[in-house]
């Protein structure tokens, strides 16, 4: 008999003060905070991470996606394997639905866009990535304007591809980077911010157990 809870429980904190959205037997939303490794890196300085973190807290919790770093918001874990190969399929086959937050140096003068840009990493600057048409992997992002201010702009994102730094080097392409963007901003641009101006603030995927599709939602804090 499968005594598994598919339901909506009642947010809470996991011990390490990361917010939990949602969390049942299957899976777990969580807000992850900037400046928080989604997954180990190599060395004992990267083993802090919130994989490591929720694990620790949630039996089973295993990483279905990343965010960078830098980034803040919605990342969702899976609680068993079945699970985790249901969810990652609904990244790789572009189901899941996902909003960013970003804002950028300048002012942003069209309304909305596509940017349609291949990127792969760029073997010579690791960890950064690299425009190549010839080699790079399709990359697609959604784009339109919120808020314009005299020296930036806010935008809502709308990525259909999920490629590592996409988001960074796709706004820096349009010739408007990412304030507090270490590794593709500008010197000036990356002074105008304490940290990373992208934020997760929603993703949207079908639970496995009851095929409802599900929303998480992250309030920007910039």
């Amino acid at each position: 008999m499968n005594n598994r809870v598919s339901h909506h429980t009642l947010p809470e904190y996991l011990p390490h003060e990361i917010p939990v959205l949602y969390h049942d037997d299957y899976i777990v939303a969580l807000e992850k905070p900037s400046g928080l490794l989604s997954v180990k890196g190599i060395g004992p300085t990267k083993i802090d991470c919130l994989a490591v973190r929720v694990a620790s807290a949630i039996e089973g919790a295993r990483t279905v996606h990343r965010l960078d770093m830098d980034t803040s918001g919605v990342m969702v874990m899976a609680r068993d394997a079945d699970t985790h190969r249901e969810l990652s399929r609904q990244f790789q086959d572009r189901e899941v639905e996902k909003e960013y937050i970003a804002v950028v140096g300048g002012v942003v003068n069209q309304e909305c866009g596509v940017i349609d840009i291949p990127i792969r990493k760029d073997m010579d600057n690791p960890p950064k990535q690299c425009v190549d048409f010839d080699q790079g992997k399709p990359s697609q992002t959604n784009w339109s304007v919120l808020e314009r201010e005299q020296d930036r702009t806010r935008l809502l994102l709308k990525p259909s591809t999920g490629r590592s730094h996409q988001l960074r080097i796709h706004l820096r392409e349009l010739g408007h980077p990412i304030l507090g963007d270490d590794l593709y901003a500008p010197p000036e641009l990356q002074g105008m911010s304490n940290r990373l101006q992208l934020h997760a603030q929603s993703l949207i995927v079908t639970h496995p157990a009851t095929n409802e599709r599900l929303a998480f939602l992250s309030t920007c804090p910039f």
